[in-house]
């Protein structure tokens, strides 16, 4: 912990990811899990999305270089898709440390939430990885007055001094955030009649406001990718919860600023300003059921295009499960049998998602 915060101090960077801290150990137990799960007969193509400083891809490739067939090493294509013009380049030289991963690497500099980005549709098997990508993608606030009030959006104005900002509540409109809503409340939506009166009764004996915050770049981005690549398997890390969040609302963000070496939280994301740090958890089971949605599978009630698609295999995990069952939790084990590996980041979890062709 002493040598963890001294890197800290040392750093402008907030805070570091488990790739970057546990390297390379933490990258090899990524690779192992592709490697087990992948169809090794065909080429293994890998995109990564938000990909820092290339820690990840580089200890991914020198995985597959070290321990995969070698046809697998020499065929595979490993893309990063970067919206920084200055981390794509550090990424080609992290990756360029081992010169023959280099005709297999390249670094596509866009928005992967944008579609036409990707181009056509590709068909053949791919993996797509994003580590900590989720909790730093948009969100946007609905506000609902009591427990059975419908909801609404929440816009930020500028107010006359132009410094303040205040909250507007306006009904919903925005198709995303309406598709959203409709994931969010599906189980809701299939309980018995009995369970909405007692909420009715519920709302006028004790209303209370609600807020809560929708993942949804987290769809956009998901809806991109499923189309533009119907056969991903997907591999993504992210925070189940933060500590000593001071934001009101369900999935609220911690937001944090750092100054000489310290960080201040802030109670309200109206007052940070500049250089401040978001934080978003991740509600897996709405991850999951996005997922599926995306896809094509879930088919929502008032969603007459959906198309029915394939059902996918999913699984959550912690991280200390993840490692423990691809990683090599040895290497990072304390003389005193500790393992930050294993022990830290425990409001961390893994999520795997592969295609498959059973429809029932």
């Amino acid at each position: 912990m002493k040598h963890v915060d001294k890197i800290y101090k040392q750093s402008e960077i907030s805070w570091f990811t488990p790739v970057e801290l546990f390297k390379p150990w933490y990258a090899h137990g990524i690779a192992e899990a592709i490697m087990r799960t992948a169809n090794l007969s065909v080429p293994l193509k890998i995109y990564e999305i938000g990909g820092g400083s290339g820690t990840c891809a580089k200890g991914v490739m020198d995985y597959i270089m070290l321990n995969a067939p070698e046809r697998v090493y020499n065929n595979m294509t490993y893309i990063s898709v970067e919206i920084s013009p200055s981390l794509a380049e550090i990424q080609k030289e992290t990756v360029g440390q081992v010169s023959s991963h280099s005709s297999k690497f390249r670094v596509e500099c866009r928005d992967a939430a944008d579609r036409a980005g990707w181009g056509n549709v590709v068909q053949q098997p791919c993996w797509v990885i994003m580590l900590e990508v989720f909790d730093n993608l948009p969100h946007d606030l609905i506000y609902s007055e009591n427990q059975v009030s419908p909801w609404m959006e929440v816009w930020v104005e500028k107010q006359h001094d132009r410094e303040t900002l205040t909250e507007l509540y306006k009904p919903l409109e925005d198709p995303l955030i309406t598709r959203c809503i409709e994931i969010m409340e599906f189980d809701e939506n299939h309980n018995t009649q009995r369970s909405g009166m007692l909420k009715n009764i519920w709302s006028k004996v004790f209303p209370k406001p609600r807020r809560c915050w929708l993942p949804t770049g987290c769809l956009k981005l998901l809806e991109v990718l499923h189309d533009a690549l119907p056969k991903m398997s997907l591999i993504a890390s992210d925070f189940t919860f933060l500590p000593d969040v001071k934001v009101p609302g369900e999935r609220a963000p911690l937001v944090s600023t750092k100054k000489d070496g310290s960080s201040t939280d802030y109670g309200n994301y109206l007052d940070a300003k500049g250089d401040a740090d978001i934080f978003f958890p991740t509600d897996f089971l709405l991850l999951e059921r996005m997922d599926h949605y995306c896809s094509g599978w879930l088919k929502m009630q008032k969603d007459k295009s959906s198309k029915q698609g394939k059902k996918r295999r999913t699984l959550t995990l912690d991280t200390s499960s993840f490692m423990e069952e691809f990683g090599l939790p040895t290497k990072t084990r304390t003389k005193d049998g500790y393992n930050p590996l294993l022990d830290d980041f425990k409001n961390t979890k893994f999520y795997l998602s592969v295609p498959t062709h059973n429809t029932k």
